[in-house]
C-alpha cells in the first residue's frame, strides 16, 4: 500500500471543514468553561502539547501564554487535528470557547511536513512512525475512499516531526507503521510483523542493553558459591550443573561438539519451547540462569516466598522488576553493535551475596536476550533484495579453572533466485553467502576479533589484535592457516591479521573489499 504526503503549502486551499470551523469560532471547545480566561479583546500564544483522536473528533492540551506572561493549561476538543508543538495565537469569545483566525490556521498547517527532503532522507529511507490521527475524506459520489492520517515520526533526523498523509485505507489508531520512501510525497508502507518490526526490536534492544552485564562476572561468583557450605544445598546443586554444562574450549575443534554448543547458547530457547522440545533446555544456558534466579529469590530478603511461588508464570517480569528494586541502572547504550562490550557490576553497599548474585543472574540473561534481539534487528530483506538472516549469541567456554565468554555473530544471506529454487532444501548451503563473526579475549593472546566470508566454497578472512605481539605472531603463522584450509577442500582468498580493532559502521572496509573481490 502506498500514501500521499498531502501538500500544504500557503497555495493550498483549506477544505470546507476549516472554513465552516473558522467561520462559527468553534474550532476549539474548552471541556470545561472558563469564564474570565482572556478578557475581551485580549489574545494570547497557545503550543499544541498533546493531541488525542476520540472517535471522530480530536482533543487537544493547550498552554497558554497571555500578554503579562501568565501561563495557562486547558483541554480542548476540536474537529481539526493540530499537531503536537503547533503554535497558535487564540481569542474567547464565548466561555466554552476557544478561537483562532483563518489566516492564523493557514499559516499554522506549515507545522506539518508537506514533503520529505530526499537529501536528508533518500529514496530506499525506511521511515517509522505512530498514527495520531486519522480521518476519512469525503470524496465526490462513486470514488473510493481516501483517508487521512497524522503521523509523528520516530526515525531517522526527522524524528518528531508529524506528517499528514493520504492512504487508500484506513491507519489504525496508535498504530507502528514502516514506509520506505518512494519521493519527496509518496511512500511505500511495509507489512509489520512480529520478527518484522524493527522499531519494536530496536526499543526492546536498548533496553536489555542498559540491563545487561558480562557473563564472567556471573560465572566467577557462582563457582564460589559452588564451594560455599553455607548456602542452600539444592542452589549449589543447580550452579554444579550450570558449571560442569560448560563447554571446555579444546572441544570447539569438534564440529559436532561446536553444534551443540551453539545450540545450547540460550539463543535458541524460545524456539525450543515452540518446538516443544522439553529434553532440551537440561543443558540450555539461558534456561539454566533463569532457573537459578527462579532458586534465588526467595532466599533474597526483598522478595517473600508467596512472591516466589509464581516465578515460574511470570518470570521475565519479575526478572525486570529485580534487577529496578536491586539498583540495576546503566546508560542506555546504542543497540545493535558487535561485539557486546565487556561490563562489570560491582557490588553495592549494603547488599548480601544472593543479592548480588540475582543481580548478575539478571544481567547475565539480559545479555543473552540482547544478542537475540541484535539477531532479529539483522535478519531482513537487503538494499539488493537479498534475504538475511543473522544468529547471534555467546557461548562461555571452560578454558581450565576459567572462563572465556565466545562471541559469535553468523550472517546467511541468499538471493531471491536461491529463495525461490524449488530444490533449494537440496542444494549445498555453502553455495550461499556466509558471513562469521567472532571475539573473545584468550589469555595470553589479548582481546582478538576475526570475520570471515564463504561463497561458492571460497573462504577470506580478517583478524584483528589488540597486542602488537599477538598481531606479529598471527601474521606468522597465516601461511600455515592457508595450508591447512585449502587441505579442506577450500579455496582462499585474502588472509590479513591487523593490529586493532575492526572499523566500524553500516559497510567496513573488509566488506568492501569482499564484495569487488566476488563481482
Amino acid at each position: 500500500m502506498t500514501g500521499e504526503i498531502n501538500s500544504l503549502g500557503p497555495q493550498a486551499p483549506l477544505n470546507a471543514q476549516l472554513r465552516s470551523a473558522a467561520a462559527t469560532g468553534e474550532l476549539l471547545r474548552l471541556l470545561q468553561p472558563q469564564p474570565g480566561l482572556l478578557a475581551p479583546g485580549e489574545s494570547a500564544r497557545a503550543e499544541v502539547l498533546s493531541l488525542r483522536q476520540i472517535g471522530q473528533d480530536f482533543q487537544m492540551l493547550l498552554k497558554l501564554t497571555q500578554e503579562n506572561g501568565r501561563q495557562v493549561t486547558v483541554q480542548t476538543n476540536t474537529t481539526l487535528p493540530l499537531p503536537q508543538g503547533s503554535q497558535l495565537t487564540v481569542i474567547q469569545p464565548s466561555p466554552g470557547n476557544l478561537s483562532i483566525t483563518l489566516q492564523q490556521l493557514a499559516r499554522n498547517n506549515v507545522a506539518t511536513l508537506t514533503q520529505l527532503d530526499t537529501r536528508q532522507l533518500p529514496v530506499g529511507t525506511l521511515l517509522q512512525g505512530k498514527v495520531i490521527t486519522s480521518q476519512v475524506l469525503a470524496q465526490p459520489p462513486g470514488q473510493p475512499l481516501q483517508y487521512r492520517s497524522m503521523v509523528t515520526l520516530l526515525n531517522t533526523l526527522q524524528a518528531g516531526a508529524t506528517l499528514s498523509i493520504d492512504s487508500p485505507r484506513p491507519l489504525a489508531l496508535g498504530s507502528l507503521l514502516s514506509a520506505v520512501v518512494k519521493g519527496e510525497q509518496q511512500l511505500s508502507f511495509v507489512p509489520l510483523t512480529g520478527r518484522q518490526d524493527q522499531l519494536a526490536i530496536s526499543q526492546n534492544l536498548g533496553t536489555q542493553q542498559s540491563r545487561q552485564a558480562s557473563l564472567q562476572g556471573l560465572l566467577s561468583s557462582l563457582k564460589n558459591l559452588a564451594t560455599d557450605d553455607s548456602q542452600p544445598a539444592q542452589l549449589r546443586v543447580t550452579v554444579d550443573k550450570l558449571l560442569a554444562s560448560l563447554p571446555d574450549i579444546r572441544q570447539m575443534g569438534d564440529a559436532k561438539r561446536l553444534a551443540l554448543a551453539l545450540s545450547n547458547s540460550g539463543a535458541f530457547l524460545e524456539a525450543k519451547l515452540l518446538g516443544g522440545g522439553a529434553a532440551g533446555l537440561v543443558p540450555d544456558l539461558k534456561a539454566q540462569v533463569t532457573r537459578l534466579v527462579a532458586q534465588l529469590l526467595p532466599n533474597v530478603p526483598t522478595f517473600s516466598p508467596s512472591v516466589a511461588g509464581v516465578v515460574p508464570q511470570a518470570l521475565p517480569g519479575l526478572v525486570r522488576a529485580a534487577m529496578g528494586m536491586l539498583g540495576q541502572v546503566s546508560t542506555r547504550p546504542s543497540p545493535g553493535g558487535f561485539p557486546l562490550p565487556s561490563r562489570l557490576l560491582q557490588s553495592m553497599e549494603g547488599e548480601s551475596d544472593l543479592q548480588h548474585l540475582l543481580r548478575l543472574a539478571a544481567a547475565a540473561i539480559s545479555r543473552l536476550q540482547s544478542h537475540q534481539l541484535a539477531s532479529l534487528e539483522q535478519t531482513g530483506t537487503t538494499a539488493d533484495g537479498n534475504l538475511q538472516t543473522t544468529w547471534q549469541l555467546e557461548i562461555p567456554l571452560r578454558n581450565g579453572q576459567d572462563f572465556m565468554p565466545l562471541q559469535v555473530k553468523v550472517q546467511r544471506e541468499e538471493t531471491p533466485e536461491q529463495q525461490s529454487d524449488p530444490e533449494r532444501e537440496k542444494r549445498d548451503p555453502l553455495e550461499m553467502l556466509w558471513r562469521v563473526e567472532l571475539s573473545f579475549d584468550l589469555y595470553p593472546l589479548g582481546p582478538l576479533q576475526v570475520q570471515a566470508q564463504v561463497t561458492q566454497g571460497s573462504l577470506s578472512s580478517q583478524l584483528w589484535a589488540e597486542l602488537e605481539s599477538t598481531a606479529r605472531l598471527i601474521e606468522s603463522q597465516l601461511g600455515e592457516l592457508r595450508t591447512r584450509l585449502v587441505e579442506r577442500g577450500l579455496n582462499v582468498g585474502e588472509l590479513y591479521c591487523h593490529q586493532g580493532t575492526p572499523p566500524q559502521g553500516p559497510q567496513t572496509k573488509v566488506e568492501q573489499r569482499w564484495v569487488d573481490e566476488n563481482a
